[in-house]
């Protein structure tokens, strides 16, 4: 019988993908917002593909802000857009 695979919606395209192929952002209990390569970090977590297109989709229309319940700082974004190319590259 196979394993369940967890399931994760992208906050950018909203397309339903494996959480293994996601990018997790996290906001920690102390309120700092990360990114969670390990999937294991405490807090309210949100998902992106690795796709720049859902950065840019997810920051237009605030999808991250919402759900993380904080405001996401520039620093964070270009982080996530590093991690974005540096996945599609290979």
């Amino acid at each position: 019988m196979q394993r369940k695979i967890p399931q994760r919606q992208c906050m950018g395209c909203r397309e339903r993908r494996p959480k293994q192929e996601l990018i997790r952002v996290v906001r920690c209990t102390d309120g700092v917002v990360r990114l969670d390569f390990g999937g294991k970090v405490n807090g309210r977590g949100a998902y992106l593909c690795c796709n720049p297109e859902c950065l840019k989709r997810a920051q237009k229309s605030k999808a991250l802000e919402r759900s993380l319940e904080t405001p996401i700082s520039q620093e964070v974004i270009d982080l996530l857009a590093r991690e974005m190319e540096g996945a599609s590259r290979g």
